[in-house]
């Protein structure tokens, strides 16, 4: 297998560029270790958490022995794109952090908006925000970037299901799901 089949942007079809965030994110991994980190994406999971996006965690972070970098040296915003960008690897269950901090207004619009366009994140973002309107068709952000990227080229195949972006909501104690919302 290429190096390049394990990147979200083999998977999707897409090319990817020389990241000025990329080269941000391995200087901070080295400023603000995390323990038993074997790659850029799972100290990623390690800041989201520590961020306050908790659908997905890593085991060996739940120690709190990390200290993430401040968000004045990584915005939310960047974190969000980071995650998002096709030269992660192909981890899908990424996505779905990004997703919590986008669906819980934790990121700033312009900011997430100017990073995603310079680091080519538009597409990827855009087809999130597709899945997510499917459950909230009112939420700001999500309709926000909808708006502005929803006219990207659609990718070769859905990057999530919109139901790992939501979470069920049970009536009555019962199986079946009455409603669904984001996961915030």
């Amino acid at each position: 297998m290429k190096d390049r089949d394990r990147l979200l942007a083999g998977r999707l079809g897409i090319s990817i560029h020389v990241s000025p965030l990329r080269l941000k994110l391995a200087a901070l991994r080295k400023e603000y270790p995390s323990e038993d980190t074997a790659c850029l994406e799972d100290w990623l999971i390690d800041l989201a958490n520590a961020r306050g996006a908790r659908i997905i965690s890593r085991d060996v972070a739940a120690d709190g022995s990390f200290s993430p970098p401040p968000e004045d040296r990584l915005s939310n915003s960047e974190l969000v794109v980071a995650m998002c960008q096709p030269h992660c690897l192909d981890r899908p269950q990424m996505l779905r952090l990004a997703a919590q901090l986008i669906s819980r207004k934790a990121v700033k619009f312009a900011e997430l908006k100017l990073v995603a366009r310079r680091e080519r994140a538009e597409r990827v973002l855009a087809e999130m925000a597709r899945q997510a309107l499917k459950v909230d068709p009112a939420h700001e952000i999500w309709r926000g970037i909808f708006e502005v990227f929803g006219n990207e080229a659609r990718l070769r195949e859905p990057v999530l299901h919109w139901t790992r972006l939501a979470q069920p909501v049970m009536k009555d104690g019962r199986c079946n799901a009455s409603e669904w919302r984001l996961v915030q």
